[in-house]
């Protein structure tokens, strides 16, 4: 079904990989699309609690946008991409099931964005991270200037923007840019297992948190609001009567999913 990538279904966990290792995992206008569709249909898979997306190999995660494919671009070809990439991140950030970027290697420009997308990056020891579009003449597209300083503050994302500096995994960790720094073998593994921990959870209020974390940084939205509206609403669900039924009775919950 997918040319670019490979999605994997197992244990609950939906892994997508980027399969485009001899170009070490550059993302053509393809690429992003086919990951938005996995991402989609893992969401509606009632099967999977959890999304990995990674890279094939061990040298990148993403290594940016592919050049060629818009080397050529009009300005107005160049604000239709940029919107359809926001797309696909928004797309990610707003996944009712946790995606977590298993950052193999290089993440850089176009990559870098799209392990910001994710709800949480764990990062290989060889990992590295970047936003060095200013090189080519242009910002960062797929909203790199506006993450990066949700992530890590507005003077450190302002140095590495126009400094296009790249950084390694240790470095990342330190500014808040990635939750965990693993030996490559264990990447994954450690995925799967924060995935599984939050399997046992409840998914409807899993997928409100996710909702009320992104309200904070979404224009035109009240984060405050928006958790007291959905914690109103969770006491209406079959969740809260299951968890709260089991913490009475001292028993471990069965969320159904």
């Amino acid at each position: 079904m997918y040319e670019n990538i490979l999605s994997n279904n197992e244990n609950g966990i939906c892994t997508i990989t980027i399969n485009r290792e001899s170009k070490l995992n550059a993302l053509n206008i393809q690429t992003l699309q086919e990951i938005k569709q996995a991402v989609i249909e893992a969401n509606a898979d009632k099967e999977i609690h959890g999304i990995v997306l990674t890279g094939s190999g061990q040298k990148a995660f993403a290594a940016g946008a592919d050049i060629s494919e818009f080397v050529n671009f009009t300005s107005e070809q160049g604000r239709k991409m940029s919107a359809d990439g926001h797309e696909v991140m928004n797309t990610i950030e707003n996944s009712g099931k946790p995606v977590i970027a298993a950052v193999n290697g290089f993440a850089l420009g176009g990559g870098c964005e799209l392990a910001m997308s994710c709800h949480m990056r764990l990062a290989s020891e060889n990992a590295k991270f970047g936003q060095p579009e200013v090189n080519l003449g242009l910002p960062p597209g797929y909203a790199g200037t506006q993450r990066l300083i949700q992530l890590i503050g507005k003077g450190k994302a302002t140095q590495l923007l126009l400094t296009a500096d790249v950084i390694g995994a240790n470095e990342a960790m330190e500014y808040g840019l990635v939750n965990e720094v693993l030996p490559i073998e264990d990447l994954l593994p450690r995925c799967n297992e924060i995935l599984n921990k939050i399997s046992s959870k409840s998914p409807l209020a899993v997928a409100k948190v996710i909702k009320c974390i992104n309200a904070y940084f979404t224009e035109g939205k009240d984060g405050f609001l928006t958790e007291i509206e959905e914690f109103g609403h969770a006491f209406s669900t079959k969740d809260f009567k299951e968890g709260t039924d089991a913490f009475l009775n001292k028993r471990k919950a069965n969320f159904e999913r």
